[in-house]
């Protein structure tokens, strides 16, 4: 019977051709989103908020993010203590929360995963690493004192409300059924067989994967927590925007979630149709190569900030995509001050290029990757350039060749989308923007914007490392607010022109859709009749 309800939820799923108009199941959840980034369903191996979007679904964490609130709410934790030197943290699990395969949730089932995050050292183990945590040092940082007290060591001085964060993660706080794993561990850490399978305790299992076609997700009946209206979700790999805009319309889907600006603009004003946009994580930009000796410059890099058309390119190209933002840090993160309120000034920007010396401009590169927003928001800032004699040649190109050239560091100016901010804590933009422990070609942290953009300045890294494990809150607000200041003072080389959102397309009778892909679940999901 199972094999025949998959069968019949794939043919629903791939009936988009269908020109009979369609209804879907009021037990079912059909999403269209782009997959061209989900490469695998291993918690530890995955990369990107469209794999994380899927696995939040199938593995809990010890703790998550309120989706409103991005305030740290019990999970498999139901409650934790910071000890008094902020060095650790006790969780103590549910004691009723089992596996979907029926096994307890224990203490020894957390140590196991984030273990195997640090042994399999792929891109989830990045977070945990750079918190100085290593796979020497595990059976240390990491002790299941009993059944459902687990206690998490911080390797050195830190904020644990920011690890806190980082545990709320599909990927690196993924808690694993370490029984099931080791039954099918081979010699790859079960990396195979996780690749196709899973071994969560969340509201729903994953019954199929096909790469760049769909993901089956089907109710957990084992789920610890109350069930989810939904018996299935079928997530369809539906990258163009036209046909998802399409099967909105027709009712084919329920939920559009990688729609182009033009057809959210459609949709917006469509009947049986609502459009949401929310707060998500980093920033649009524009980067300059420090490596550049004009951009070495800050008399430079301070023209460039008043030859960005803040308001127009928001106004006109970032609905649904993002909106005005000018400092490094997240307006959801703590601290975060007001934008200093920055406006296309080409007289001040020509007067500050004098004063560099180059008072008719020069010629220079622009590199962008060909999305639309991107490109859009590049051509202008090439107009708004040119009203100050900078020529900048506009390179296209995709993701690994434009951002490729950045990691390289052979590039002069970039328009780009990046810089943290999954975790509501300003030292996530923070260390992702500005942050560059070591600025020489060999260190090769192009992890970090500041070393990719050649940015370094000991004053400011000393800063960012005692404002994160200052304990007295009241003073930590204080620091990171005087931090974002000297950003500005600075001229540091990546110059945000907008915060990113995330907008969904859904069938209006749905309730309970979150939209942000790193905090979303759909257990919460509800079809009126």
């Amino acid at each position: 019977m199972k094999h025949l309800l998959a069968s019949v939820s794939v043919a629903v799923l791939m009936a988009g051709s269908n020109p009979v108009m369609a209804q879907t199941p009021a037990d079912q959840l059909i999403v269209a989103f782009n997959m061209n980034n989900v490469l695998t369903m291993d918690p530890a191996a995955i990369t990107g908020g469209d794999a994380v979007q899927i696995l939040n679904n199938v593995y809990d964490s010890l703790v998550s993010l309120d989706p409103d609130t991005r305030s740290v709410i019990p999970r498999l934790a139901e409650r934790w203590e910071i000890s008094e030197d902020n060095r650790s943290v006790t969780f103590h699990l549910r004691p009723d929360a089992v596996f979907a395969s029926g096994n307890p949730v224990t203490a020894e089932d957390v140590r196991f995963s984030l273990t195997r995050v640090l042994e399999m050292n792929q891109a989830q183990s990045s977070g945990l690493r750079s918190r100085g945590f290593t796979i020497e040092a595990a059976e240390d940082l990491f002790v299941a004192e009993d059944t459902h007290r687990f206690v998490l060591n911080l390797p050195q001085d830190d904020d644990p409300r920011l690890i806190l964060m980082y545990l709320t993660q599909a990927g690196v706080g993924s808690i694993l059924d370490s029984e099931l794993v080791k039954a099918n561990l081979g010699n790859d850490y079960g990396q195979g067989w996780l690749t196709n399978n899973s071994a969560g305790s969340s509201a729903f299992t994953l019954t199929q994967w096909r790469a760049n076609e769909f993901v089956i997700l089907t109710r957990n009946a084992n789920y610890w927590a109350e069930q989810p209206e939904m018996t299935r979700v079928l997530m369809r790999h539906l990258p163009e925007s036209q046909s998802q805009r399409l099967g909105l319309e027709r009712g084919d889907i329920d939920v559009g979630f990688s729609l182009a600006a033009s057809d959210l603009r459609a949709l917006s004003t469509a009947d049986g149709v609502t459009v949401t946009t929310v707060p998500s994580s980093n920033f649009y930009y524009l980067a300059a190569s420090m490596e550049d000796e004009r951009f070495a410059n800050p008399k430079v890099r301070e023209a460039l900030r008043y030859l960005i058309d803040y308001q127009g390119i928001n106004a006109a190209i970032m609905p649904f995509f993002g909106v005005e933002r000018q400092l490094p840090v997240n307006s959801t993160a703590f601290a975060a001050l007001p934008d200093p309120g920055y406006t296309l000034d080409v007289e001040r920007a020509r007067e500050l290029l004098a004063e560099a010396g180059y008072p008719d401009g020069f010629s220079t590169t622009l590199r962008v990757i060909s999305t639309q927003e991107f490109l859009d928001s590049a051509t202008a800032i090439q107009g708004t350039l040119a009203q100050a004699g900078i020529q900048a040649e506009i390179i296209t190109g995709d993701g690994g060749q434009i951002y490729g050239a950045m990691r390289d560091r052979r590039f002069e100016l970039l328009v780009g989308r990046g810089g943290g901010g999954q975790q509501p804590h300003p030292d996530s933009n923070l260390r992702a923007l500005v942050y560059n422990p070591d600025n020489s070609q060999e260190a090769q942290l192009d992890n970090y914007q500041g070393w990719r953009t050649s940015f370094y300045d000991a004053e400011l890294n000393e800063m960012i490392e005692a404002a994160l494990i200052e304990r007295d809150e009241d003073t930590q607000f204080r620091m990171y607010q005087e931090i974002q200041q000297m950003t500005q003072d600075k001229v540091i080389p990546i110059l945000p022109f907008s915060e990113r959102v995330v907008t969904a397309a859904y069938q209006t009778g749905i309730e309970g859709i979150i939209i942000d892909p790193w905090v979303s679940r759909f257990e919460y999901v509800t079809k009126a009749d």
